[in-house]
Order: C-alpha cells, then sequence, then structure tokens
C-alpha cells in the first residue's frame, strides 16, 4: 500500500444529544463530535412527524406559474361538469 494515501483514524468521543457519550474511531479532525440528533428526539424513533407548509409551497407554485384563485375555481367547476 502507498504511505500517507488514507486519512488519519483515531479515537473520537461522540455526544449525544440527550448526553450519552461512547468512544468509537473516525477520521475526523476532532477529540469530540456533538450530535444534535439521537433516538429520544429522531422522528423515526419517536413516531412524531413535522409537516411541511404546503400552503405556502401552492402560493409559491401559483405565483410562478402565472395562476390566481380565479383560474383554479373556474377549473374546479369545469372539472366538476
Amino acid at each position: 500500500m502507498k504511505k500517507e494515501l488514507h486519512p488519519e483514524y483515531n479515537e473520537i468521543t461522540i455526544q449525544l444529544a440527550d448526553g450519552t457519550e461512547f468512544t468509537t474511531r473516525s477520521t475526523l479532525d476532532q477529540e469530540t463530535f456533538e450530535s444534535e440528533v439521537d433516538s429520544t428526539n429522531h422522528p423515526f424513533y419517536t413516531g412524531r412527524r413535522q409537516f411541511v407548509d404546503t400552503a405556502g409551497r401552492v402560493e409559491k407554485f401559483n405565483r410562478r406559474y402565472g395562476l390566481n384563485q380565479d383560474d383554479e375555481d373556474d377549473e374546479e367547476d369545469e372539472a366538476e361538469e
């Protein structure tokens, strides 16, 4: 193997958001790493979901393509007939 090809692989202390710490090995150039996510606050583990503001996205779409509320109402009326 070529020398100095691979990065250094050192011990590092990981601190999770809930205060839990453990030691592992990593190529980071730090002695400690503080994570903002762990199993107590990540939606995958907690089952809580964050809701996205879809109304803002719809308004942005309408502005981008020159649609207004009257155009949408006309299209809905035609679709119902």
